[in-house]
């Protein structure tokens, strides 16, 4: 691929851009065409910091050269295997790696492709798994408000982010949301968990005694809401969600597709926050971003309520051609040993506190009305143009590119997530250079 080719507009047509504003890209396109550590490069050569970590999910940085050889390896001896009904070693190998960063219980792991993907999968296991013990009418979903759960059927109708949902019509029957925990009058400025709002979770006791227990089948929450905008859970808020849904029989999903492989310091946000779900969500830095793949991890009950009746029969109906893809399963592996030689799981708490003071610094400039941070995660809170939602934050998200450093944008929200190999004079260079954005679009 000749990724340093000037195209013209009439070349970038063909390409249909996810989630992108594709009239105003293709008038001024946002190029990138080689990556290496903590940076891009454009076609141009100039250098852009990664404050996002691609997509949430270079968590080991760019250009890593052992997993790269890995991939390399793999294809050379074996470029696809098909998993039903067979097998080969690196899914197996790929699957006690990562069940070795889980909170204990969290035994069994299936693979996917994707986060969207991974999330349509835990719900259909929950819905199968009350079914085959005998609790069919256990149909009933739960998400949250502001909530984002990829973009497959299930996971927009348990999503709660509008524009998501609002264009494609019908959805799942039976879905309910819990409210989201954000609160800018009282949480606002943060550093950390916040204090104000686990009574929101007592929600979900309102909606248990709407549709009864008997009806529902799991509440699935991102532990911190992610691409929303960076929303922290209040203090104990996770914990009341898990004594409710243990009470009433209700499987407890933590969507860890961003909080997963060390983003608040230990190795999934669970752990953070000393709460286990009975399943979780993962994808992003399961493979360093460098192959597409997802994964859920199920408690052991779960997974042995389907193992009953002849040895020979399908104990769950459901797969993807590219499940435990061997490439991307030789990029998981690579990656694991890279997070666990250089301790980058527990990286973001040693760092913490540096990058939380340099998120906070910010405090001050004009139109900033909130900043939030855990682990190696931030979000900078712009006050809406009136009439015009969004605009500013996307004026920050373009200058800030133009002055080398690569951010997310949602709405009025920049949210940053940078590398987990990020140094301090990196840090520096990131909130330095996201200040100028911010000063120079005031």
């Amino acid at each position: 691929m000749s990724s340093n080719r000037s195209l013209d507009r009439v070349d970038l047509e063909a390409f249909w851009m996810p989630f992108t504003a594709n009239r105003q890209f293709k008038d001024k396109p946002r190029m990138l065409a080689k990556a290496s550590g903590m940076y891009y490069w454009t076609p141009e050569g100039r250098r852009v910091l990664d404050g996002a970590a691609g997509l949430w999910c270079v968590n080991a940085g760019h250009g890593r050269r052992e997993i790269t050889e890995a991939v390399s390896r793999q294809i050379a001896e074996m470029d696809f295997a098909p998993v039903f009904q067979m097998g080969h070693p690196g899914a197996f190998e790929l699957a006690n790696e990562v069940v070795r960063w889980l909170p204990d219980g969290l035994d069994h792991v299936f693979f996917t492709n994707s986060g969207s993907e991974s999330v349509d999968t835990a719900l259909k296991i929950a819905l199968a798994y009350h079914r085959v013990r005998g609790e069919g009418t256990r149909t009933r979903l739960i998400g949250r408000e502001r909530g984002y759960h990829g973009v497959g059927f299930g996971g927009i109708s348990v999503g709660g982010m509008v524009n998501n949902r609002k264009f494609f019509g019908a959805q799942l029957p039976g879905v309910d949301h819990l409210p989201h925990t954000h609160d800018l009058a009282r949480n606002a400025y943060t550093r950390g968990v916040p204090t104000h709002g686990a009574h929101l979770a007592d929600e979900l006791e309102r909606i248990v005694a709407l549709h009864d227990a008997s009806n529902i089948a799991a509440v699935i929450v991102e532990p911190v809401a992610g691409s929303t905008g960076v929303l922290i859970p209040p203090k104990g808020y996770l914990q009341r969600l898990r004594e409710i849904c243990t009470k009433h029989g209700i499987l407890l999903i933590f969507d860890e597709v961003i909080t997963g492989f060390g983003r608040g310091g230990t190795p999934f946000a669970a752990q953070y926050f000393d709460v286990t779900p009975d399943m979780i969500t993962m994808a992003k830095g399961l493979t360093n971003g460098s192959d597409p793949m997802g994964a859920v991890a199920v408690r052991s009950g779960i997974y042995d309520a389907f193992m009953h009746g002849p040895d020979s029969a399908i104990d769950l109906f459901h797969g993807y051609t590219y499940s435990a893809h061997p490439m991307a399963c030789a990029a998981g592996l690579a990656t694991q040993h890279v997070y666990r030689k250089e301790g980058l799981l527990t990286r973001a708490a040693e760092i913490g506190d540096y990058w939380a003071d340099a998120v906070h610094s910010l405090k001050g400039l004009p139109h900033v009305i909130d900043l939030r941070n855990l682990g190696l995660i931030g979000a900078v809170e712009l006050q809406p143009i009136p009439g015009k939602p969004g605009a500013r934050g996307f004026d920050v998200f373009v200058r800030a590119f133009e002055k080398g450093l690569l951010a997310r944008v949602t709405g009025d929200i920049i949210a940053l997530s940078p590398p987990l190999v990020i140094e301090r004079q990196q840090v520096d260079e990131l909130v330095g250079k996201l200040g100028d954005a911010i000063r120079e679009s005031a």
